[in-house]
């Protein structure tokens, strides 16, 4: 079929990339990851959102260029928020995608079959709770009795949970108001809330247009992790496209970090937001992916087992049934 590689230069290719495929291979666990070269996938269908080096990524091109040899193409899907993400994985409409600490949580709860492949360093600046910039809220004690906006499940969830518990106040004590981002500025804006819990860029946006001001964000408080999952049986299938994509995101990575003006450029069109507003965001991200770890897995399940206590989750999970399997051993 026209587009795809022919038999010996698939060959070359596989043979070429084998050290690179094997450490991914063993880290799922497929047992044939380093026998024989899975089929490859015609496309890779990619959820991201408003933020993060994935975004970056779609902005490049740079992972269409290493797959494209690989007869794949890349789809990108725009999502909202982690939530709504993870439940496309889940449904089967995307194979990878980036989010926060909250949404695996919350989709593994709901029996999604997704595995945790790695994760940027902490970026607990990047997430804030805020208030209007007249407003009488000034610390977190006055916070009891109002009103609060967030996404259910995102990471600014976790957030909300341990400031009150910083402050001594119940998840009771206030009011919780749960809007995808958009209607919550929107109701942050006309004053039907009294606070609004978010992640950048809409935080930077919210500071630069709004006037918003920061009671408190993550520092101290929470890690603010970005994940990066999978659905399990694409990444069983196609350890060599997962590792594509986390190598490249590696590269990407080393030259954000060294150029955050050129990442605000290629970024302020993806999401719609002016320089300025996009380089605040950019210089609050996080660089330098690194494969999920037994430790990053303990952080994660006192986050869920925190969920479950507060009743926000149905059932207690285990994070290791959603870790690689040479990680899950590790964990035990």
């Amino acid at each position: 079929m026209q587009g795809l590689l022919s038999r010996r230069q698939a060959l070359a290719l596989v043979t070429a990339l084998s050290a690179s495929l094997a450490s991914f291979g063993a880290l799922i666990g497929n047992a044939h990851a380093q026998t024989a070269a899975p089929a490859n996938p015609a496309e890779l269908r990619i959820g991201f959102q408003k933020y993060g080096t994935l975004t970056v990524l779609k902005a490049k091109g740079d992972l269409e260029k290493r797959l494209a040899p690989l007869g794949i193409t890349v789809k990108w899907t725009e999502f909202p928020a982690g939530p709504q993400l993870l439940e496309g994985l889940n449904v089967g409409s995307i194979d990878f995608g980036t989010v926060g600490e909250a949404p695996p949580i919350f989709a593994q709860a709901a029996g999604a079959d997704l595995v945790y492949v790695a994760n940027q360093p902490p970026a607990p600046t990047a997430e804030a709770l805020v208030v209007p910039k007249d407003s009488p809220i000034r610390t977190l004690a006055d916070l009891k009795g109002k009103k609060i906006a967030l996404n259910k499940g995102s990471n600014v969830h976790y957030l909300l949970v341990k400031l009150l518990e910083k402050q001594g106040l119940k998840y009771s004590d206030i009011q919780v108001v749960y809007l995808p981002p958009a209607d919550a500025r929107a109701a942050f804006e006309r004053g039907a809330v009294d606070a609004w819990v978010i992640w950048d860029p809409f935080l930077a946006a919210a500071e630069r247009q709004l006037g918003a001001r920061v009671v408190a964000d993550g520092q101290g408080v929470v890690a603010n992790h970005q994940f990066y999952l999978a659905a399990r049986t694409y990444a069983d299938k196609h350890p060599q496209v997962i590792q594509a994509i986390v190598d490249e995101l590696a590269k990407l990575d080393r030259w954000s970090q060294a150029n955050t003006g050129a990442v605000a450029a290629l970024l302020a069109p993806q999401i719609g937001l002016d320089v300025s507003t996009t380089e605040l965001a950019a210089t609050r991200f996080s660089y330098g992916i690194q494969l999920i770890t037994p430790a990053i897995a303990a952080e994660q399940q006192k986050i869920a087992d925190a969920f479950h206590a507060l009743k926000l989750i149905p059932k207690p999970i285990r994070i290791a049934d959603a870790l690689p399997k040479t990680v899950r051993t590790a964990a035990k």
